[in-house]
């Protein structure tokens, strides 16, 4: 996919400082000079590109509830499908594959330990693996953020 001028600034501008307001895609048109709908429709073309694997805010996840990091060994041959069953999980906001034993790693979230530990439970159950739990002990803010330098990129 060939980026154009306005898929450039929205990547650039919204890594970082995505509003959150009512219609955050309306406050991003704004600053665009672009429709809101075309920004919706931008943001979706760059995901189904796989230019974008997200869009949405990363929030303090210790104000807003409970989460966990958590790890399964999926058979190789079934990894997508039960990578699928997890992203379908309440409270999942990252998913991802390792070269290790634990092969697919996400975070989930929830309201409060109680639902999490029900979350997680229900979820080890209907894949029928071992899960791998791993509370946060020490927070670290790391920025997801890049600086792309489109000139060198083809």
């Amino acid at each position: 996919m060939r980026l154009d001028t306005t898929d450039r600034q929205l990547i650039n501008l919204f890594q970082r400082d995505l509003p959150v307001c009512d219609r955050p895609y309306q406050a991003m048109s704004r600053q665009l000079g672009i429709a809101e709908e075309e920004v919706i429709e931008r943001l979706q073309s760059l995901q189904d590109s796989q230019v974008l694997s997200r869009v949405g805010p990363v929030f303090e996840h210790s104000r807003a509830g409970a989460s966990l990091l958590a790890a399964v060994a999926a058979p190789e041959e079934q990894i997508d499908l039960v990578a699928a069953r997890i992203n379908h999980a309440p409270g999942v906001n990252h998913n991802y594959a390792r070269e290790h034993t634990y092969n697919l790693w996400f975070v989930m979230t929830a309201p409060d330990e109680d639902t999490l530990d029900e979350r997680l439970d229900e979820l080890e159950h209907q894949l029928r693996l071992p899960m791998l739990r791993l509370p946060m002990v020490e927070s670290y803010h790391i920025d997801l953020a890049f600086d792309i330098d489109w000139e060198s990129l083809p």
